[in-house]
């Protein structure tokens, strides 16, 4: 389902990481505590273990601090042989690109690899602004959507200042099948 791992050699990686399946939407206010639902408990771990196989070795973990966020992080990190720090930032709550960016930017300064786990619709619209080249059968299917535990890795040539739409390449793309 995804392409062969490149190594990084040089600029970054980015790991987009869209939440597990959370339990369904109720009242609008409620949103941020939503928890994840039974196929999220089980798919998250899995979504850790593609990560771990594939050799994916963030060096820091940005996570909405939305509940099916935290818990989405908190079951993958178990695969990770070295699991990074994660930084819950209140700016990634169902943020749109442009503010995914900015915090991308602010704490990527000096490191190889980040790990964003957040929400649709602005994780999916950054993966695909983001990436203007890679296999295509690979680029098609992004444009399609962005399933739940579904992981998104972007390599930036450039490093953090190449956060900028087309300049991405998206190397692989995986998700739980049902």
């Amino acid at each position: 389902m995804s392409s062969d791992p490149a190594p990084q050699t040089t600029g970054s990686r980015l790991l987009l990481v869209r939440h597990a399946k959370a339990v369904p939407k109720g009242d609008p206010a409620e949103d941020f505590e939503r928890a994840l639902g039974e196929r999220g408990r089980a798919d998250a771990p899995r979504t850790g273990r593609w990560l771990a196989e594939q050799g994916y070795t963030p060096d820091l973990a940005l996570c909405s601090p939305s509940r099916r966020t935290r818990q989405t992080w908190q079951l993958l990190v178990p695969a990770l042989a070295d699991p990074p720090d994660a930084v819950y930032d209140e700016r990634l709550y169902d943020a749109a690109p442009n503010e995914l960016v900015t915090v991308l930017a602010e704490r990527g300064a000096g490191l190889g690899c980040l790990a964003l786990v957040g929400h649709n619709t602005g994780i999916h619209e950054l993966a695909t602004a983001l990436c203007g080249s890679g296999p295509e059968e690979l680029l098609e299917r992004l444009r399609d959507g962005f399933p739940t535990s579904g992981v998104v890795v972007v390599d930036l040539a450039g490093g953090w200042e190449d956060l900028v739409p087309g300049r991405g390449r998206l190397t692989a793309l995986w998700a739980p099948t049902h």
